[in-house]
């Protein structure tokens, strides 16, 4: 994978890219970027290739956020006993110090957030390695439909219960019990992504010092007045600047950061879980903390340069979803004409326990046919001839159903499949 790293280095004026100062070694030849004049000299950023390792968060005793570690220093703390391992929603790979840390200085990590309807990125970026890469699925359209489902029924029992053969004023009405016509109130839907991609931010503060957020803003192209991603976003910034210091950038801004950075995009299907779709563009948020555009001061010369820098490494890459889980109900919503039962007229619908000691939303792993499954409880069936628990993968489309015997338990359920 080609990540980008951007590096500062001093040439002297009038130095052609091909001379021997613009090789680093190592690294190759790079190309150039734009020039800056300096009393005398000239900044000029270079882009290339980083092969750093991956970085490892460390909490201290405390459950403060320390800066992340390299993984060969964390697995020898393990094993000389100076660290645990530190477990996290994320299920991200961290240790947890034993005993009282050498200092508690830290740097500055910047958290890139790039809000969707559908897809979210996040990136967490330091000034010398990228930390995380996160693509949310968000629970969009699985709202959407619950509430579709439930103006439905409510208009149907609305309309048994009022007679319409009658005059207006002999119906059996609903008397208005309050005026909500006058909040401002978000839809349940943008509501659910918003709290999604809060609560995501808000694991990664636990895991890292973060000291800035980035927030992409979104505007309509064009003729177009209002979109769907662009609900929520006030109201998401209020919460986000609770917890840190807060920034904007808008959408072609992120653009022009990610293409000099390298970083590829894929906008072919935004729906791939794959770091191009999305997590990039978090990244390339987050770089924006570290690198700014400055235009040329000069009446005979326009355009300008990006000063600063920032190093973009590979990083652990993650797709979250939230579990599609259908909270307990009395009974379906029609009977069950096909198969009357005297007893039940009407089945049982959700709920979130099941009699085998699961919950909807743990992890598991299943077995069948000798082959491995892992998972998250999604539901169960129990009759007189079989007993079955279903199996949802983070897409929340079912693997299987497996017997409670060929089940165990791996993870109670934090509201968040991670994979």
């Amino acid at each position: 994978m080609s990540t980008a790293i951007g590096l500062t280095l001093a040439h002297t004026a009038g130095c052609s890219p091909s001379s021997a100062c613009c090789k680093t070694p190592g690294l190759g030849r790079f190309k150039t970027g734009h020039l800056v004049s300096d009393g005398g000299k000239e900044q000029v950023t270079f882009i290339g290739l980083s092969p750093k390792m991956q970085r490892v968060p460390v909490i201290s005793p405390d459950g403060l956020p320390l800066m992340p570690t390299k993984a060969s220093r964390a697995r020898r703390w393990l094993n000389e006993g100076k660290a645990k391992i530190y477990s996290n929603d994320l299920n991200v790979f961290a240790i947890q110090l034993v005993g009282k840390p050498s200092g508690h200085e830290t740097q500055d990590v910047v958290i890139g957030i790039d809000p969707g309807k559908l897809f979210s990125g996040v990136g967490v970026q330091s000034s010398k390695t990228t930390l995380l890469k996160l693509h949310l699925i968000l629970p969009f359209p699985n709202v959407t439909k619950k509430m579709t489902a439930r103006r439905i029924l409510r208009r149907a029992r609305r309309g048994r219960r009022i007679n319409r053969k009658l005059p207006y004023d002999q119906r059996c009405h609903r008397a208005k019990r309050f005026d909500n016509r006058v909040q401002k109130k978000l839809p349940p839907s943008i509501r659910s992504n918003r709290q999604l991609e809060l609560r995501v931010i808000k694991e990664i503060m636990r895991l890292f010092p973060v000291s800035n957020i980035v927030y992409e803003y979104i505007k309509a192209r064009g003729d177009k007045g209002f979109s769907p991603a662009m609900v929520g976003q006030k109201v998401m910034l209020q919460w986000l600047s609770k917890i840190a210091p807060t920034d904007t950038r808008y959408g072609w801004q992120t653009s022009n950061l990610r293409q000099w950075l390298k970083l590829p995009k894929d906008k072919t299907d935004k729906s791939k879980a794959v770091e191009e779709t999305h997590s990039n563009d978090g990244v390339a948020l987050a770089a924006s903390h570290f690198i700014k555009w400055r235009e040329w001061q000069s009446s005979n010369a326009r355009g300008g340069c990006w000063e600063g820098e920032v190093i973009v490494t590979p990083a652990p890459f993650k797709v979250i979803a939230k579990p599609n889980i259908y909270r307990r109900q009395l009974h379906f919503e029609n009977p069950d004409s096909h198969k009357p039962n005297p007893s039940q007229y009407r089945k049982r619908k959700g709920g979130t326990i099941t009699p085998f000691g699961f919950r909807s939303g743990d992890f598991v792993q299943a077995e069948k046919a000798s082959q491995i499954y892992r998972g998250w409880i999604g539901g169960y069936t129990q009759t007189g001839k079989s007993k079955n628990i279903s199996v949802y993968n983070h897409e929340w489309k079912r693997i299987g159903q497996f017997s409670p015997t060929k089940i165990k338990l791996l993870k109670r359920s934090c509201k968040l499949c991670v994979a």
